[in-house]
């Protein structure tokens, strides 16, 4: 699978989250306030997986139908990944 630029955009603004939280305790910020930030940064994270499983699911069922294949296994591998993924 090749990733593209939007995805790895999405994993930057994480990174991004991520060491604005850490500079947010190094501050010794308000708990609720690192919280909502790691919160939103999660959030963050659980689209980029949803934006790759999608986007993964999406090519492999157009090759399967091409090669007359059945796709049922796919999108349950693909469930089972957003599963795992919480």
């Amino acid at each position: 699978m090749e990733y593209n630029d939007q995805m790895k955009n999405r994993v930057k603004r994480v990174e991004g989250q991520v060491k604005a939280i850490l500079r947010m305790m190094e501050e010794d910020k308000d708990c609720r306030d690192v919280v909502g930030q790691m919160s939103a940064a999660r959030n963050a994270l659980d689209r980029a997986i949803g934006l790759v499983v999608s986007t993964n699911l999406e090519e492999c069922i157009r090759e399967n139908v091409e090669k007359g294949e059945d796709t049922e296994k796919l999108v349950q591998e693909a469930v089972n990944l957003l599963v795992k993924s919480r």
